[in-house]
């Protein structure tokens, strides 16, 4: 190989997300669209006081024959964890292998306005998650901790392949907790090139904390597909409040192509490209997810 070529970037894994503002009714189709599509992943999230993630992810599931449903995120303080590890390991018995699962602290205004906001949520995280992924891997577990008692639980049905449990957020303290409980990170829409190798680089110290041999990058990247793309994407930085020239993708499929592959260099593994648009702009982001990841560069 000469000096001047490169070697191609590895592949990412591609998704798309389904944002809990979409009209619930939509979804069957949409999940049904996506896996039609052969994209791997269809990603989806419950905000307050729109739709629960796991009733979205059930339906999600239903409507497809392959996807992989991811939910990220789950808040800790809206559920209780046998609760959640019930759910989850319903769904991974009767879609083994196309679950995963992700929790976070959830929006603290929102956790209040439901009344289950706690002192210290990084504690519920870390107590949360440990539990969650003992009782789904089928152990009997008894906690004792600051916010998760549990007395002898265990799951009569437990999944038949272990479920990933990733964590989300936006502070670096939740992140660092990431690869200490969990399987993966997921690094949300308002992060640019720049954020997330500073965070990557940050938590990399903590992944030899994690017994997992396989740690996920998933990163919610913004897509504006087609004509006008700069203009959207401004718009929607603007109400992120983020730096519009580093925000998302957007697009022919190369620009979009070279856009996702400053953050795979970047070390994230798995590109979920998320709608600035409303649900009628969907079928024009599931078109560029399958552009650009048939004209990625092959090894």
């Amino acid at each position: 190989m000469s000096k001047a070529a490169r070697s191609p970037r590895p592949a990412p894994r591609f998704g798309v997300v389904y944002r809990p503002d979409f009209p619930p009714e939509t979804l069957p189709a949409i999940a049904r669209a996506v896996d039609d599509a052969s994209i791997a992943e269809l990603w989806l999230w419950e905000d307050c006081f729109l739709q629960g993630a796991v009733a979205q992810a059930a339906v999600a599931l239903a409507s497809s024959d392959r996807l992989s449903v991811g939910i990220g995120l789950v808040p800790a303080p809206l559920r209780s964890v046998v609760a959640t590890a019930m759910e989850i390991a319903t769904l991974a018995r009767i879609y083994p292998g196309r679950v995963k699962l992700g929790i976070g602290n959830g929006v603290q205004d929102w956790m209040s306005q439901a009344g289950v906001r706690v002192q210290s949520p990084l504690t519920l995280l870390r107590e949360y998650v440990s539990a969650l992924r003992a009782l789904l891997d089928g152990e009997n577990v008894t906690r004792s901790g600051r916010y998760v008692e549990l007395a002898s639980v265990r799951l009569s049905w437990v999944p038949p392949q272990p479920v990933p449990i990733l964590v989300g957020g936006s502070g670096p303290k939740t992140l660092r907790l990431a690869p200490q409980v969990g399987q993966g990170v997921i690094i949300d829409c308002q992060n640019t090139v720049a954020s997330v190798q500073a965070t990557l680089t940050d938590i990399s110290g903590c992944e030899s904390l994690t017994e997992t041999t396989s740690f996920a990058r998933v990163m919610y990247l913004p897509c504006a597909p087609r004509d006008g793309a700069r203009e959207r994407l401004r718009a929607e930085a603007t109400r992120w409040n983020v730096d519009a020239a580093a925000f998302g993708v957007g697009g022919t499929t190369g620009e979009i192509r070279e856009g996702i592959a400053r953050y795979v260099d970047v070390g994230i593994d798995t590109v979920v490209l998320q709608p600035i648009g409303d649900v009628r702009d969907f079928e024009a982001l599931v078109a560029a997810a399958v552009a650009v990841a048939r004209s990625w560069p092959s090894d």
